[in-house]
């Protein structure tokens, strides 16, 4: 294995960490830490979070990716489905989960654009 793609498997990994942490804290936790990042329009956030999370997944597993629209799309409902827990509290927002699909397929169209002007 080259090493950019581990490099690229790190990167999705941890990206990946932080999406999960920024969605399942619970928002007062989150304020407690200082943390206001982002757009304010919440989708626009969703959409760039899985666009990215696509991209770097595609260039780290660029065989895989049925396999990574798959498990993003389970990631982004599961997100929606643990923000209804009384511990997290946050708001259920089903377009949430669409637009993390929406950021899906950006991330993929930008990784096949990618790979067909490289």
């Amino acid at each position: 294995m080259k090493y950019y793609k581990v490099a690229e498997r790190v990167a999705f990994g941890v990206m990946l960490v932080v999406v999960l942490a920024f969605a399942l804290l619970p928002l007062p936790r989150l304020k407690d830490f200082g943390i206001d990042i982002g757009f304010h329009y919440d989708k626009l956030n969703h959409i760039t979070a899985f666009a990215v999370l696509m991209f770097l997944g595609s260039l780290g597993w660029p065989e895989r990716k049925m396999r990574l629209i798959i498990f993003l799309a389970l990631v982004g409902a599961g997100i929606e489905v643990l923000q209804g827990l009384p511990l997290i509290a946050r708001d259920v927002d089903m377009l949430d989960w669409v637009a993390d699909c929406v950021g899906v397929a950006c991330g993929l169209a930008a990784a096949i654009w990618g790979e067909r002007t490289a």
